[in-house]
This record gives C-alpha cells, sequence and structure tokens, in this order.
C-alpha cells in the first residue's frame, strides 16, 4: 500500500476542529469532529493526521485522550494505521467508484475498479459540510414520515425556496409556477410532453448538451441545428432559423452554455426572447450551468423575464451535487397547470429527503463555495495554459464560468484523438457528441476541468502524446510538465 501524498498539520487540525466541547469527554469530541470533517470533505481519504505527539502539543489534550480518539477513529473505519505515516483517513469501504455524467458515448463512463481520468463529465465534486445538511435534513423529516410521502409538485419548502432565488435574481416568481423534478432532463421530458406534439420541430444551437437533445428526440420532436460559434449565440442565424423552420420550440443555453462556455447578456437575452414570441415559439431556456460564474458574479436577469413564453429548467446537479438528483421547472402561468399534469404522468414525486436538504442549501445561500469557485478557476487557468503551451495549435477562449474548456483543433480528428487518448487512460468527449446533426464538429473538442488538479495533470501529457500520434507527429519527449 503507497503512503499518502497529503499530510495534515497539527495546527491545522486543531483550527479545523474549533474549541472542544466541555459537555463531552474529550476523546469522543476529537474523534467525532475528525470524522465530521471527513463525511463532510474536508480531510480527504488518504491524508496523515498529525502524530499524537504534535497533536497533543498543538491541541492541549493528554497524549491518552489523543490516542483513545485515534483508536476510536480506527475501530470505526475513519483511518488506518500505516507503517512510516502513522495514522491515515480513510472513507469507510474506500471512496466508491464512478458517480460521473453519463454522455451518449456507447457507455457510462469508466467500468467499476478502472483507473482512467474520466474527461466526458463535466461536474464538480459534493460541496463541502454537505453531509451535516443531510444530518439537519434528517432532524426535519420526522415531520412528513406520518403521511404517505407523496409530492408529485415538490414539496412546498422547497418550491417556495425556489422562486425565492428567482425573486432575487429579478424574476418575479410564485411557488405554483415551480414543478420539482428528478433532475434536469427530466424536466427537459415534461416540458416536451406539455408543449411539442410527436413530430413537432424544435431548435437547438449546435453544439449542445447532448442528453437534452437526445431528450427531445426521444419524444420523437424532429430537432434542427443552429451554429453556435466561439463567442456565443448567432442571433442573427437565430433568427433566421426561426423564420425558415417555424419551429414550435427552441431550446436555450443562454447562462455559460455547454460546452462552448459562452454567457448572453440581457440585450442578447430580450432579442432572443422578442424572437422566439414573434414567430410564436416556446422557449425552453437550461439554466444548470447559470450559478457556475468563476471570476465574477454576472449582471444578468433570466431570460424568462422578457417573455411569458419562456419555460426555465434548473437543477442542483452543478450548482451543489448530481447526487441529489433534483431539479426544477420555472412555468409561466398558463402553463403551469398543463405541466404540472404531465409531471404526474412521468412520476409521482422525488425523494422527501433529498427535497429537504436542497431546500436548505437554497435557503442558505449554499452552493459553490469561495473555496470551490477559486479551485475551478485556478483549474481552469492552468489548463488552459498547459495545453495552449504543449498544444501551440489549439486555440481555447477563456470562459468567464462553466465546467469546461472548448478547444479548436488545427484539423478535424477530434474522434481519433478520443481513441488514442483512451489507449492511454485518459477518457474525452469528441466534438460530435455535441453535434445536433449527429455529425460534424470534428476540430472541437471539451475538456472539462472540475477534476482535481492531480487528475488534470495526469491527463495532459496523455493528452498531448495522443494528439501527435493522430496528427501525424512523433510523440513528444519533451515540454512543460512532461515526466
Amino acid at each position: 500500500m503507497t503512503h499518502p501524498t497529503r499530510r495534515l498539520s497539527a495546527g491545522r487540525l486543531t483550527t479545523m476542529l474549533g474549541s472542544p466541547d466541555p459537555d463531552r469527554p474529550a476523546y469522543a469530541w476529537l474523534a467525532d469532529g475528525v470524522r465530521g470533517l471527513v463525511a463532510n470533505g474536508r480531510v480527504l481519504h488518504g491524508t496523515a493526521l498529525p502524530s499524537e505527539r504534535d497533536l497533543v502539543g498543538a491541541i492541549g489534550l493528554s497524549r491518552t485522550t489523543v490516542s483513545r480518539a485515534y483508536s476510536e477513529l480506527r475501530d470505526r473505519g475513519y483511518a488506518t494505521a500505516r507503517v512510516g505515516a502513522g495514522t491515515v483517513v480513510q472513507v469507510p469501504g474506500g471512496p466508491a467508484a464512478g458517480g460521473g455524467e453519463p454522455l451518449p458515448l456507447g457507455g457510462f463512463g469508466p467500468a467499476e475498479g478502472a483507473t482512467a481520468v474520466d474527461l466526458t463529465c463535466a461536474a464538480p465534486a459534493a460541496p463541502l459540510g454537505l453531509a451535516a445538511v443531510y444530518e439537519e435534513a434528517m432532524d426535519q423529516l420526522p415531520a412528513y414520515i406520518g403521511g404517505m410521502g407523496y409530492f408529485p409538485l415538490g414539496l412546498p419548502v422547497l418550491r417556495q425556496a425556489i422562486a425565492r432565488t428567482y425573486e432575487r435574481r429579478g424574476l418575479a416568481t410564485d411557488p405554483s409556477q415551480i414543478v420539482v423534478t428528478a433532475g434536469a432532463l427530466a424536466g427537459v421530458a415534461a416540458v416536451a410532453r406539455a408543449v411539442l406534439a410527436p413530430g413537432a420541430r424544435a431548435l437547438a444551437e449546435s453544439p449542445s448538451y447532448p442528453n437534452s437533445v437526445i431528450s427531445l428526440r426521444h419524444h420523437g420532436v424532429r430537432v434542427a441545428p443552429v451554429p453556435i460559434g466561439a463567442e456565443g449565440t448567432d442571433l442573427d442565424a437565430v433568427s433566421g432559423a426561426l423564420r425558415s423552420v417555424a419551429p414550435a420550440a427552441m431550446l436555450c443555453l443562454p447562462d455559460f452554455h455547454n460546452p462552448t462556455g459562452t454567457l448572453l447578456g440581457n440585450a442578447g437575452r430580450e432579442r432572443w426572447a422578442r424572437e422566439l414570441d414573434r414567430h410564436g415559439a416556446v422557449g425552453i431556456v437550461d439554466e444548470t450551468s447559470a450559478a457556475l460564474w468563476l471570476d465574477a458574479e454576472p449582471d444578468v436577469v433570466p431570460m424568462a423575464a422578457f417573455s411569458d413564453r419562456i419555460v426555465t429548467i434548473g437543477s442542483a446537479s452543478k450548482s451543489h451535487w448530481g447526487g441529489l438528483r433534483l431539479g426544477w421547472i420555472r412555468a409561466p402561468r398558463p402553463l403551469a397547470a398543463g405541466l404540472a399534469r404531465v409531471r404526474m404522468s412521468l412520476d409521482l414525486g422525488a425523494p422527501v429527503l433529498e427535497q429537504l436538504v436542497l431546500a436548505r442549501l437554497l435557503e442558505t445561500g449554499a452552493g459553490l463555495s469561495a473555496e470551490t469557485r477559486g479551485g475551478l478557476r485556478g483549474n481552469r487557468d492552468w489548463l488552459l495554459a498547459e495545453l495552449g503551451a504543449r498544444l501551440p495549435g489549439w486555440e481555447a477562449r477563456r470562459p468567464e464560468g462553466g465546467l469546461s474548456l472548448w478547444w479548436n483543433l488545427p484539423a478535424p480528428r477530434s474522434t481519433a484523438l478520443a481513441d488514442e487518448a483512451a489507449r492511454g487512460g485518459v477518457l474525452l468527449a469528441p466534438g460530435s457528441t455535441f453535434a445536433v446533426g449527429d455529425h460534424g464538429l470534428e476540430r472541437w473538442i471539451r475538456t472539462p476541468y472540475a477534476l482535481g488538479r492531480e487528475s488534470l495533470e495526469a491527463a495532459v501529457p496523455v493528452i498531448a502524446r495522443a494528439w501527435d500520434r493522430v496528427h501525424g507527429k512523433a510523440p513528444r519527449t519533451g515540454g512543460p510538465g512532461t515526466p
């Protein structure tokens, strides 16, 4: 077994634990404090705790107390003893493999036990303190256990919390306009059933988030592409497509578009909404990435502020945690009742506990923390510089938010690059995955930066070597960061 690469100092652990609880045995307070830090993701699996002697000097407890606390952690599966490393933190049973976001790549990410770096997924890890919020939600759960547990449109407390988030963003919203779903894709499916007949036409920018397009097509909707450039939505092209295709709806991603990362300003949102109204098309606005700003919170309002024909899809998957499996629909009043009926034809509601957790997260304003945004910002800038230095022919704009870089390649070899990188242990989604027309975009590839820096550092040289192979060059033996 390898030694850990991280070690927690006694001073840092003492600061993280805070003041001892005088009403509890000191060993129990110390053990439970460390356990809570592990459960909340603040101390990572494989981190070496300070030696007993160092912690005694920093925290002011006896050696016997610290020894008993460490023993308690080992007995409960939260630590193990390693020769040469001392007491090392572990998640009981080890971190669960998988959990990445599936894309239509012919599978569901790496197989169990695989060691590949998965860059097909663009989603952050759970926020710090999530386990504690679950514990708070458990205290609220008894109030709901006396009933049958069915809340097809969502818990009232969660619908109210979601409505308040729109109010804070400048869009008047009543809780009756909110329908809670099992994620954004469930919201897209419900909206498609409510406003689109099988065989209806819809527009979507290309590239676009592929799972949403697939969801529309599974309902029998004929989806036509509108090209989006590296600089953002081409509103002239949108206007022309609305006029020529006469669609019933259009899928819109104005907020840190996935995969391009572009953000549309208020003037553009207003024009887009007016074009939709002029041509009688419903706007299906996906706001999954709206809260993923990295440099500064953008001064924009939801696109639905400019039209009463826009249905907004939201999700907690990227702003909070994908494991919550919760999303929502914000419906204009004329469509709210119809969407509610359709929602109940799909399933009978999301889990109560997770809804209580999300309500609490929204009420406290907990989402991406300053620390998480800083980490994502650092990863974005590092990956942009590192791949740019290794592969000078690659070009990508620096997005102000979102979770990935959208690279323009010197040659149309995106699929070949993804195949070659996979042989080296790095999974990539080629540009064609995001093409609404199911082909093309071979000059583009997406590289998410939400993984830990260690994973990105392992991936970059593999990507560089893979590109050299598919682009007909000899593999590199030097360059920044090359092992």
